[in-house]
């Protein structure tokens, strides 16, 4: 028969008992377990996520939501794939957001590892304890303690939170493979993690989006076929005019004839270009921002505000001065010579 654990005895040392009765210790243990949970307020205070300001919502845009909240809710994570400035981003933290749990995130680049998706051990504490409890005894004892410190994958994984994944296959290959049984077994183990909780049930609220540019880009790693098979991408081009006017005017402000000269320029001109130079939505809005607080312009400020904005993706001189000549004709047409 199993005996019932007592204290050995009642000594008081430093003010409390030895040992601890095992109903005092359920209680430490539960008190410590709740102390875990993290609330939406830690998780927006602690993760910064991007807050979505002036979202404009047309019937391509809602298409676009719905088509990403039907993956969802199957359960596959959807991955938004498409041509940079068009709106991924954006998208993406609008669906997380109308998920209705907290949203965590994490930006993708070549220098992301494992850890930076799943936590670390974050600092490691030594600690010596001698006791003289009897005068001519002494009791020595060494404990080396380390604080792990999860990170934006194992706190959604935990909690049932939404990760939005940004520039996801910027990332390389190998730093992404903990993905694999997270959504294909629904376990997320933890490699360099102490102890029994190595491995993680995924909780049922668990969502993931990933936003991607096109293969195209530089800097972009194709991710593995493992990873790809257990997601579903939706690929996204430039909204049409009518959305692209109605995302500058809600930034800028900008009268609605000067929104739609600054559209159609851009559109034209993303006809003209190759895929790596194609300006975005962004474009436009930093275009519509600089002219708007103009007091007037000639036709030579109008020209250098373009150039500022559409330059930053030159290599080298003659390109720039293509591109230069390239702008001045699609503005002479939109614009006339005035």
């Amino acid at each position: 028969m199993r005996r019932r654990y007592e204290p050995t005895h009642t000594r008081v040392v430093r003010g409390k008992r030895i040992h601890d009765t095992m109903e005092e210790k359920l209680s430490r243990l539960e008190r410590e377990t709740s102390s875990t949970e993290l609330s939406i307020e830690r998780v927006e205070a602690e993760f910064l996520v991007p807050t979505i300001e002036n979202f404009v919502e047309t019937e391509q845009v809602r298409r676009l939501k719905d088509r990403v909240k039907l993956w969802i809710k199957v359960g596959y994570p959807p991955h938004v794939v498409g041509p940079t400035g068009c709106g991924k981003t954006t998208l993406a933290l609008q669906v997380a957001k109308e998920m209705g749990r907290p949203t965590v995130w994490i930006n993708g680049d070549e220098q992301l590892t494992t850890t930076d998706l799943i936590g670390g051990y974050s600092e490691m504490e030594a600690e010596s304890v001698r006791d003289r409890f009897i005068h001519n005894v002494m009791l020595a004892k060494d404990r080396t303690k380390f604080t792990w410190v999860d990170n934006p994958l194992t706190l959604a994984c935990k909690y049932g939170y939404t990760l939005v994944y940004n520039e996801f296959s910027r990332a390389k290959p190998e730093a992404n493979n903990v993905l694999l049984s997270v959504l294909e077994e629904r376990i997320l183990e933890l490699p360099t993690f102490f102890g029994e909780e190595r491995y993680i049930k995924v909780h049922p609220d668990f969502n993931v989006i990933f936003t991607s540019n096109s293969i195209e880009y530089a800097g972009v790693h194709r991710p593995q076929d493992a990873l790809l098979d257990r997601m579903v991408d939706i690929y996204m081009d430039y909204y049409d005019f009518d959305t692209e006017v109605k995302i500058v005017q809600a930034h800028t402000g900008i009268s609605l004839s000067e929104a739609k000269n600054v559209v159609k320029v851009v559109r034209t001109l993303r006809e003209k270009l190759p895929e790596p130079h194609k300006p975005g939505t962004r474009a436009e809005i930093m275009i519509c921002q600089g002219l708007r607080v103009m007091d007037g312009y000639s036709k030579e400020d109008l020209e250098q505000i373009y150039m500022d904005v559409l330059a930053t993706k030159i290599g080298e001189p003659k390109e720039l001065f293509k591109k230069s000549d390239l702008v001045k004709a699609v503005l002479s047409e939109t614009y006339g010579d005035a």
